[in-house]
């Protein structure tokens, strides 16, 4: 009898074809169960942050509160720390972005060491903030913290070969830049896989001015305060072509760095909303589907690797008082004395009691209170002049008296205090007068009833002077009744 020998699977209907199929899809689907389960696992990481670097007063505290949907910033000093909250709605996780924001003195550099070290490096974003309320500086500005960074940078214990890695990403992100809406775009579709081919041959053209200052850090540079463009072409005369001369310089400055550029304003909430957009699709990935806006002139956006010099040239259509070129201080230049603030001088109050006894020496001496000038109210041209009425009797006359009676030699004998012997003489007439109303007057001559005198002379020194005069003059003696035979 014929014995059959052969593989028991074979014998129990399995070959080894079959077997082989069942293996691998077994382990296709341990991938996909793997795959799911990392993807479902994976969650935003809490170790990236951002460093904020500008002047004092561009804005920074203010911008960051506004990125956190804080509404009252408070500022601090050397290195400040605060952090935003970073939600991913499609994967329903959410996480904290870092923000270290330095003073704007450059003395406070050291502190930089606390900030970006060699561990946080690849994981951060740094933002170069400067202002619109002084374009003037913006430039340099742009240039000190760009050096101090790059000096913070060549201190820290990197190797080439990290420092070369970090860079050939940052030009990378700048090549595989896609302008929104060309997703699906075969010509673009064609520009990413020649790119991809260029990578692969350690061959990456970039555009003229491209990455010629490549940090290894992602770079983004916030212009804040553009709602003071108002102001400075109301106030500084500052026309379009003066704006985009700014532009220009930036967007030139932000080219050599592979920087996006932000134009803000946290008053007017301009591009606010899509700046904390932008910082979450470079660091965590996000879809960001605005495009470049560069017809508003204060509401300005270029994401990096959207720029290159045929788009910057743009511009020098309407440049027509100053040339793309020129020295960036001297067409904007900084103002002189339109911008200098007189403060106002402090006034200190007089001692009360040295006050009131300099006025009682004035008094006493004549002079008027604080050296004040005669009124225009006491001249004699802006008084109407009253006729002295004659009267013969020498009792009248003397009871009258006359201005020419005065001692000059006497304190406020002078030719301002002629008005005021007038009108003391016109009251005293008007006092004693009336004791012989019947009194016929000379041909000629006024009645004894004078009208009375005009109220707008009488102020308030001079009850005071008519107290010192009353008190120098000898009382007229009323016992003499007039002589009627001289009438």
């Amino acid at each position: 009898m014929a014995h059959l020998v052969g593989d028991p699977m074979e014998m129990n209907g399995f070959s080894p074809k079959k077997k082989d199929d069942l293996e691998s899809k077994e382990n296709l689907w341990s991938a996909i169960l793997s795959e799911v389960q990392n993807t479902g696992n994976s969650k935003l990481p809490s170790n990236k942050s951002v460093l904020v670097l500008g002047d004092s007063e561009c804005g920074k505290t203010t911008l960051i509160a506004k990125l956190q949907g804080v509404e009252d910033p408070k500022k601090g000093s050397g290195l400040e720390y605060a952090y935003i909250d970073v939600r991913d709605e499609y994967r329903d996780d959410h996480t904290r972005l870092g923000v270290w924001v330095l003073d704007g003195d450059p003395a406070h550099g050291h502190l930089l060491r606390f900030a970006l070290s060699e561990e946080s490096f690849p994981h951060t974003l740094v933002m170069l903030v400067v202002a619109m309320t002084t374009p003037w500086d913006i430039l340099d500005q742009l240039q000190s913290w760009a050096k101090i960074l790059q000096d913070h940078i060549d201190n820290l214990k990197l190797s080439s070969d990290e420092l070369q890695d970090y860079k050939q990403a940052i030009t990378k992100k700048w090549l595989d830049y896609i302008e929104p809406g060309d997703e699906l775009d075969s010509s673009a579709a064609l520009r990413r896989t020649s790119r991809n081919m260029d990578d692969e041959l350690g061959e990456m053209p970039l555009s003229d001015g491209v990455l010629t200052r490549n940090l290894g850090l992602d770079v983004v540079v916030v212009v804040t305060k553009t709602d003071y463009m108002s102001t400075l072409e109301k106030d500084l005369d500052y026309r379009d072509e003066h704006l985009d001369f700014i532009q220009q310089w930036i967007r030139r400055f932000c080219l050599q760095y592979g920087a996006g550029l932000f134009y803000t304003s946290v008053k007017e909430d301009k591009n606010c909303d899509l700046l904390y957009k932008y910082l979450t699709h470079r660091i965590y990935g996000f879809p960001f589907k605005t495009p470049a806006l560069v017809v508003e002139k204060d509401a300005v956006l270029i994401p990096s690797g959207w720029d290159n010099m045929k788009k910057i040239c743009i511009l020098y259509e309407n440049m027509q008082a100053m040339k793309p070129d020129d020295y960036y201080r001297d067409v904007i230049s900084q103002p002189g004395a339109r911008k200098t603030i007189a403060r106002e001088v402090e006034v200190q109050a007089e001692d009360e009691q040295a006050f009131l006894t300099r006025q009682q020496q004035s008094l006493q001496a004549g002079v008027p209170a604080g050296g004040r000038q005669e009124s225009p109210m006491r001249t004699p041209a802006s008084v109407p002049k009253t006729t002295r009425p004659s009267v013969g009797t020498p009792g009248v006359q003397a009871q009258l008296g006359s201005p020419k009676k005065i001692d000059g030699s006497k304190p406020g004998a002078g030719s301002g205090e002629g008005v005021l012997a007038n009108f003391f003489n016109s009251l005293l007439y008007k006092k004693t007068g009336n004791s012989n109303p019947a009194s016929p007057a000379r041909p000629g001559e006024q009645p004894n009833n004078i009208p009375p005198v005009d109220k707008a002379v009488v102020r308030s020194d001079a009850a005071a002077e008519l107290d010192r005069l009353t008190r120098n003059m000898k009382q007229p003696s009323l016992e003499q009744e007039p002589n009627s035979s001289e009438c």
